[in-house]
């Protein structure tokens, strides 16, 4: 199947990086990770634009996609954010304003971590959220395995837009494979094994090579929220969430 994205809206900004933000290598002794795990298997509905076919508000629609992940495999129920509520939190972080096309510049991921910590999107704030090294396999592993996925935000090549499977072209990461030939995007991660990641965009998953990761991520965060533990506060990775989010909470503030 012929595959063209070059039509698709992106809306990441480049990234910005707080000297605050807790670092995953030095804040948790992390358990080992099983080779391969896909949060997406109990997910029934679909995934939904969350309008980033009209709007660069891929920064927000990645949030919505992973709270649909949590809580597909957390319960009670799976939640599916409306298009309205990504909206809101789209103009609350990027100064979108509907009806004025030229404010649809897209967001910064750090801006939009901040405001689902300290105000919410679709009504479902987060506990807390650390940096990952970009390079380190181990650290994007460790997110999705234990906290049910990783927020990542991508540097795309123009190369990547007629491709099944996201990879880096043959001639390398310069001319059409050049980061950022493209522009920055955000998705989620949520699956994971020796070949590459899975992620969401643009409603769908896609899967990428973890060479693509290295030659072409420039941010990465593990997101802690009560949505992955609702009830017993244990998730269903087994994770003691509780327990690190109440130490978090001292760090953050």
């Amino acid at each position: 199947m012929h595959i063209d994205d070059s039509g698709r809206k992106l809306g990441k900004r480049p990234a910005r990086h707080d000297a605050r933000t807790l670092l995953m290598a030095n804040y948790l002794g992390l358990p080992r990770v099983p080779p391969a795990r896909d949060w997406t298997t109990k997910v029934t509905s679909a995934w939904g634009m969350m309008l980033n076919d009209e709007l660069g508000d891929c920064t927000c629609a990645a949030i919505g996609h992973l709270i649909q992940a949590w809580t597909a495999n957390a319960g009670p129920k799976e939640v599916t954010l409306p298009d309205a509520a990504i909206v809101a939190a789209y103009e609350a972080v990027g100064h979108y304003r509907p009806g004025h096309p030229e404010t649809d510049r897209g967001a910064v991921e750090m801006d939009v971590l901040k405001y689902a910590r300290k105000t919410g999107i679709g009504g479902h704030k987060v506990e807390a959220f650390v940096a990952l090294e970009p390079r380190n396999h181990g650290h994007v592993e460790a997110a999705v395995d234990l906290f049910g996925g990783a927020y990542i935000g991508l540097s795309l090549p123009t190369s990547a837009q007629r491709q099944r499977t996201w990879s880096v072209a043959p001639g390398g990461a310069n001319g059409a494979g050049a980061a950022g030939s493209w522009g920055g995007h955000a998705v989620v991660v949520v699956a994971y094994d020796a070949r590459g990641l899975t992620c969401i965009t643009w409603g769908a998953p896609k899967r990428m090579t973890w060479s693509f990761w290295d030659a072409y991520c420039d941010e990465a965060y593990a997101i802690l929220a009560k949505l992955w533990a609702p009830k017993k506060k244990v998730a269903p990775s087994g994770f003691d969430f509780a327990a690190l989010a109440t130490d978090l909470r001292v760090v953050t503030g």
